[in-house]
């Protein structure tokens, strides 16, 4: 199978045609007379390389550099330009452009520059099945069917895409905002560098500062000798992760700020200005809004760290992914312990599939883990999982009261203990009441916008 496609776009025909016998066996061809046809090409089975004369009829190829990358930013173009017009190689450049050859045409330099361009995709896809398969196998918070997590893990995609762009996780305790750091940092231009996770609630409030920013030789009772890098300098070219971001001191918050705003910083009881090029990744299970109107956290700060956010959804949100995350586990805890288990239990996927995950996937991961240390096999049964019906807690019905009247009181309710048939009554009152605004109807409902907007599918409004 020839693994590369190449579109050859010029508006002469010997050229095309002499190209085209020259490549002809080793790449998929097709050539274009004009950039829109190949544009149009492109939209619809977008090549590996585009061999891109910049001086065409109609639309020039230094406009159709931008078009190319908007279609496919993975696509490398090689223009081919007449060899007095610096000007335009260097703005094809500047576009985007990955290398140029000029007329008339020697084929052996075009096919250096086709093969140098080719190895680098190459490269590229390496890296990125490698970033793939780390994320298939250890994050399980990307396991799963649902148009919940789907949306989800389409939006880090998105994200991760930045090197530099900050990120807010928020969710439950449990529902993977570490792994979804992980996730954005693995598939991001700075997978290289370093991943730097930080507990801000774990480090006393008094050492935090000194902990993220370093310091000097003696810059306090106790300190290093020779001082020390804090983790925002061993973050540099990778990804920071402030863990429970809520948590951090006033102080530590406006040297926090300082750094988002010009990637600059001074170590404790420094005077050396120091700089870092680092992506900042916080997360928390705390309402920050709260707390900025409590005044426990800088607003300014929260809309820094807030550029992009990412909303996680409970594990009850998304009950289609519950067996597959849990498959995912008994795998794992198989191999760590040298177990032989076939498979779920009817009985153990019903148990797991009622449970109230309130630890949401780390309780999962918890149970699995117990049920293959104690488990006979070959199948994980409820037993084993600790699921009896005396010592566990499952989704009860609410009161007949919350049926009987399904009323949404401004404060909101919890609609985890809504009864399916009062939950289209429920989101149509809130989307009445927020004037069809999803954000603030999801609001109301105490779900995140991910899971609001699945749920009012599946209801069909």
């Amino acid at each position: 199978m020839i693994p590369y496609s190449l579109f050859i776009v010029d508006d002469e025909d010997t050229i095309r045609r002499t190209l085209a016998i020259a490549l002809e066996g080793r790449y998929r061809l097709a050539d274009f007379p004009d950039a829109e046809s190949a544009v149009a090409a492109a939209r619809v089975d977008p090549p590996d390389l585009v061999l891109l004369d910049l001086g065409l009829p109609g639309m020039s190829g230094i406009e159709a550099i931008p078009v190319f990358r908007a279609i496919a930013p993975e696509i490398l173009i090689v223009v081919i330009t007449a060899y007095e017009d610096v000007k335009s190689v260097v703005s094809a450049m500047k576009s985007g452009a990955y290398d140029y050859v000029v007329k008339p045409l020697d084929i052996d330099t075009l096919e250096m520059s086709i093969g140098n361009a080719l190895e680098s995709i190459r490269l590229k896809k390496e890296v990125q099945a490698l970033q793939e398969r780390y994320l298939r196998e250890n994050l399980p918070c990307f396991i799963g069917e649902s148009d919940t997590i789907r949306d989800v893990m389409e939006f880090v995609g998105l994200l991760a895409r930045s090197a530099d762009t900050p990120v807010l996780i928020l969710g439950e305790t449990g529902t993977g905002k570490e792994l979804i750091a992980s996730a954005i940092h693995y598939r991001s231009p700075n997978f290289r560098g370093p991943l730097i996770s930080v507990n801000c609630a774990a480090i006393p409030r008094e050492l935090i500062e000194s902990e993220l920013f370093g310091y000097e030789k003696g810059a306090f009772s106790g300190a290093s000798a020779a001082g020390k890098k804090g983790m925002v300098e061993q973050a540099e070219g990778g990804t920071l992760f402030l863990d429970e971001i809520g948590d951090l001191s006033p102080e530590a918050q406006a040297k926090l700020l300082r750094f988002l705003e010009e990637g600059e910083f001074y170590r404790v009881g420094g005077t050396r200005k120091l700089t870092v090029r680092a992506r900042v990744v916080s997360a928390t299970n705390k309402n920050l809004q709260e707390r900025i109107g409590k005044g426990l956290f800088r607003e300014d700060l929260y809309y820094r760290l807030a550029v992009a956010r990412v909303e996680l959804p409970s594990l009850t949100a998304r009950r289609d992914d519950i067996i597959p995350i849990a498959l995912h586990f008994l795998l794992e805890f198989s191999r760590k312990f040298g177990r032989s288990f076939s498979g779920i239990s009817r009985d153990a996927r019903e148990a797991l599939m009622r449970y109230r995950w309130k630890g949401n996937i780390r309780e999962l991961r918890n149970f699995v883990e117990r049920g293959v240390l104690v488990g006979k096999g070959p199948e994980l049964t409820r037993e084993d999982l600790g699921l009896g019906e005396g010592n566990v807690s499952v989704d009860r019905p609410p009161a007949a009261e919350a049926i009987l009247h399904p009323q949404l009181p401004p404060e909101g309710v919890d609609l985890r203990e809504a009864h399916e048939s009062v939950d289209r009554h429920l989101f149509g009152e809130a989307l009445r009441l927020t004037g069809g605004n999803e954000t603030r109807a999801a609001q109301l409902l105490r779900i995140n916008y991910h899971t609001f907007r699945y749920r009012r599918k599946k209801l069909g409004l």
